[in-house]
């Protein structure tokens, strides 16, 4: 059965200035959702579960591309598998523990002034009986750890601590660590013998779990390399792993995505000069590492540019950047429109003593689609404006674009971060100039669009974000325009949240203002990619709920008061993807399935719930439950 643990939790607080970077109108503060959680979560996600326990040694670096740790290992998944995190990590991918469960949904949402258990990491059973192993055999479990990252400290009361489950199957703590000074701080390794005979049996477990103040909105730990074998010692630290620990960098020079055909009007002025990663030497001896690159067409496999070898020199626990020159003499052709993707595959042939083979590749993908975007598609935290203390005036936010050949503007896409409660009756605008006062030398605004009562949307849609088409699409020449929202002056809108890419690096392109259309903008202080893109050449669909047509397809759930599954029946042999919501508006579960099948309920609270489905055509219907 799989593990959960609930924590007291509320995000209502995360407008206070201690818990993020902060101007006096520009905030910071954490993701209240994980979305990449949310959106792999349609399938019903599932660990698998061993019918015997796994032998040792147990390891785990937690290198694979998908956002849940690996099911072979691991029975629950509210971790989340990432590499964007973390700072410093020895090799890519760490596993996070947070305050969100494995939908990416807050565990509570009713009190502000408790603490308690969040995320857990838990192994699979471990065979470490008697008969294969005893006290004697000098087994050590050990892992590295990191507090904070690229998210948010801990605080006094939050700790990671470390459970033994005996052979009584009660779970025993034994290694926790608590520091208000852990921000930051580097990945530390731990080392933990195994010698009381209660934890030897056949099925011995270990767990991990953030213990976190709800009152300060939660912790962020990263895990990696975690190792459990016998015949080891304290001192037996050494990982002997030579790996990549970044991701490549995007082949364009400061977008990072951008249409494919406005791409090629300019590909001297948007493609790259180098591509770069980091690798890292984790033994106690220098290595020459050779490194190689390469570009191909994700659609033909046509090798777009491939880099000569790079021998790159690595002392002893050190990381180094590594970085090639960018070359492509020419480009595959597509029709207008087409979605194009090239892959940077990064690799080492032929290096000595590189321990883990599985992270000695990596691969990046470079998409041309039909937005401007200048993120790497994950959000650490979110951004906001705080808007005078009586809302007496507007708050704007404007990010600058630039197109290579004239184009047609069809909406913006918005990447919202849940807030509880949801922000769904914030109005805002979207807004389009083609100058700012105060910015490039001019002295007015130029508005040559505006959209009005909209309102934040959350429910998923391709990447998470939110459609908004204009009412008319708007023809732009070649040259810098801007794109952004506003939220209007009396309309209740402060502190909307946006996605924010942390990772961001170079000029963020935004600016912004809160005290009205007479003054000037203001370049934003934060580092890091807000997550708005327009959405350029073709049309677009909008992610707005579409109202259930005449004669629309029959949809029932039973049975109704439910227990522990929820049947769902309609018309079709087709899928369609589900949304359970309390009453309040917050999501709290979300999957695919055909007519006839079941969503297992068991864990949602006692209490009144919404069904939504969704179909293929956009159309939506809802039907009211009781959960007992």
């Amino acid at each position: 059965m799989k593990y959960r643990l609930h924590i007291l939790f509320v995000l209502g607080l995360l407008m206070l200035t201690g818990l993020g970077p902060t101007t006096a109108q520009e905030r910071m503060c954490r993701m209240p959702k994980n979305q990449a959680l949310l959106q792999r979560s349609s399938g019903n996600h599932h660990t698998a579960k061993k019918t015997t326990a796994i032998s040792l040694p147990f390891f785990d670096d937690f290198t694979g591309y998908s956002p849940y740790p690996d099911s072979s290992k691991w029975v629950d998944d509210e971790a989340y598998v990432n590499n964007t995190f973390a700072v410093g990590q020895p090799d890519r991918g760490v596993a996070t523990l947070d305050n969100l469960n494995s939908m990416g949904l807050p565990y509570d949402t009713l009190s502000n002034t408790s603490f308690g258990y969040a995320d857990s990491l838990t192994s699979q059973p471990i065979n470490i009986d008697l008969s294969v192993t005893t006290p004697a055999d000098s087994l050590y479990l050990s892992f590295m750890f990191q507090a904070q990252g690229t998210g948010y400290y801990p605080m006094p009361q939050d700790s990671l601590m470390l459970f033994f489950k005996n052979i009584y199957g009660n779970y025993v703590k034994v290694w926790s660590f608590s520091d208000t000074n852990a921000a930051y701080v580097p990945f530390q390794m731990v080392m933990i013998p195994i010698t009381d005979s209660q934890f030897f049996g056949g099925a011995f477990q270990f767990r991990f779990v953030n213990v976190s103040a709800a009152y300060w909105s939660g912790s962020d730990w990263n895990l990696d390399y975690v190792r459990l074998d016998k015949n080891r010692w304290d001192g037996d630290t050494a990982i002997a792993d030579v790996g990549y620990t970044s991701n490549p960098t995007f082949l364009l020079n400061d977008y990072t995505s951008m249409p494919y055909y406005q791409f090629l009007a300019n590909t001297a002025g948007e493609i790259a000069v180098t591509i770069s990663d980091s690798v890292r030497n984790d033994t106690s001896f220098g290595q020459g590492v050779v490194c190689y690159s390469k570009v191909s067409d994700a659609a033909s496999g046509a090798t777009l540019y491939s880099s000569p070898a790079n021998l790159v020199a690595l002392g002893p626990y050190a990381t180094a950047a590594v970085t090639d020159s960018l070359s492509i003499t020419s480009y595959p052709s597509y029709p207008y429109g087409t979605a194009v993707h090239f892959l940077t595959s990064r690799y080492f042939v032929g290096t000595p003593s590189t321990g883990i083979t599985v992270n000695d590749t990596i691969v990046g993908q470079q998409v041309f689609d039909n937005y401007l975007a200048y993120y790497d598609g994950s959000a650490e935290r979110a951004y906001y404006l705080n808007m005078v203390p009586d809302e007496s005036e507007p708050a704007e936010i404007q990010i600058e674009y630039h197109l290579n050949r004239p184009d047609t503007l069809r909406g913006l896409a918005i990447y919202f971060a849940g807030q509880v409660p949801l922000a769904d009756k914030k109005e805002f605008f979207i807004n389009v100039y083609t100058q700012l006062a105060g910015v490039n030398g001019y002295y007015f605004d130029n508005m040559v669009k505006q959209v009005q009562n909209l309102y934040p949307g959350y429910v998923d849609t391709v990447n998470h974000f939110w459609i908004y088409p204009l009412d008319t699409p708007l023809v732009l020449p070649a040259g810098t325009f801007y794109a952004g929202i506003e939220q209007p002056a009396y309309s209740g809108s402060d502190s909307l949240y946006i996605g924010l890419d942390v990772n961001r690096v170079g000029a963020n392109h935004t600016y912004y203002r809160v005290t009205g259309s007479a003054t000037a903008w203001n370049p934003s202080l934060f580092n890091g990619a807000v997550m708005m893109r327009p959405l350029l050449g073709r049309e677009i669909t909008s992610s707005k709920v579409a109202m259930p047509r005449a004669g629309t397809v029959h949809f029932a759930i039973s049975p109704n008061p439910a227990k522990e599954e929820l049947e769902f029946v309609f018309d079709g042999d087709y899928s369609i993807h589900y949304t359970i919501y309390s009453v309040s508006g917050i999501g709290v579960m979300h999957g695919a399935l055909i007519s006839g099948q079941s969503a297992d309920i068991a864990q949602l609270a006692p209490g009144t719930y919404i069904a939504e489905i969704q179909r293929n055509d956009g159309t939506k219907q809802t039907s009211k439950f009781i959960k007992l």
